[in-house]
C-alpha cells in the first residue's frame, strides 16, 4: 500500500522512476547531484515506491531526537563521530554485520557548491569490496533512480572519469550548486 501511494505521488508530480537492480546484496550508492533539501523527501518517496532498502548515514545526534526511531525505520544509520575509528571503518563494520546493506552517500557532503567530491564512498566501496550504484534525481528530465552499477577498479582517475561521464547530463534542482566531479588533490 505504501509503495503504491509513493509511486502515485511521484507520478503525480511528474517523476519517472528508474531502477536497475543491484548486482549484489551489499552496495554503496552515490547520490548526485545533491543541491536541494527536496532531494531527501523525493529520495524517500523513491525508496518506498521501489521497495529498495536504501540506507543512509547521519551523525548519531540526529537519531536522539523524537524522530530518531522513524529515521532508523527509513534506513538511517547513526555515525558515532566520537569513536576513534573513522567513517570508513565504522561502515565496513556495518557491511560485515548485515546480510543486505545498500548505503547511499552524497559525495559532495553538502547542498552547497563544492570544488570536489569527498572520496569516502569510493574508499568504502574498495574496503568493503562492494559495487557502486550511480543514483540521481534529475530535475530537468524528472527522472529519479539508480541506473548503473560499477565495480571500482582501484584506478581512481579512470573510475571517476566513468562516473563523471554518466552524470554529465543529470541536473539537480539548483544546477549552479552541483559540485565538481573530482577528488581533492
Amino acid at each position: 500500500m505504501l509503495s503504491r501511494i509513493c509511486r502515485f505521488l511521484l507520478r503525480l508530480f511528474g517523476w519517472q522512476l528508474i531502477f536497475v537492480p543491484p548486482p549484489s546484496s551489499k552496495t554503496v550508492v552515490v547520490g548526485y547531484p545533491h543541491t536541494s533539501n527536496w532531494d531527501f523527501p523525493v529520495t524517500m518517496l523513491w525508496r518506498f515506491a521501489t521497495g529498495f532498502p536504501l540506507s543512509w548515514v547521519a551523525k548519531q545526534e540526529m537519531f536522539a531526537n523524537p524522530f530518531g526511531g522513524l529515521f532508523k525505520r527509513w534506513g538511517g544509520v547513526p555515525l558515532d563521530r566520537k569513536r576513534p575509528d573513522g567513517f570508513i571503518e565504522q561502515m565496513v563494520e556495518t557491511f560485515q554485520q548485515r546480510e543486505v546493506f545498500h548505503l547511499a552517500i552524497a559525495p559532495e557532503g553538502t547542498r552547497r557548491k563544492t570544488d570536489h567530491w569527498k572520496s569516502g564512498f569510493y574508499r568504502l566501496s574498495l574496503a568493503a569490496g562492494v559495487p557502486i550504484g550511480l543514483a540521481y534525481l534529475d530535475y530537468g528530465q524528472k527522472r529519479a533512480g539508480i541506473e548503473r552499477w560499477i565495480m571500482p577498479s582501484g584506478d581512481r582517475a579512470a573510475d571517476l572519469a566513468a562516473i563523471a561521464a554518466f552524470y554529465a547530463d543529470k541536473c539537480g534542482l539548483h544546477p549552479e550548486k552541483a559540485g565538481d566531479i573530482r577528488f581533492k588533490d
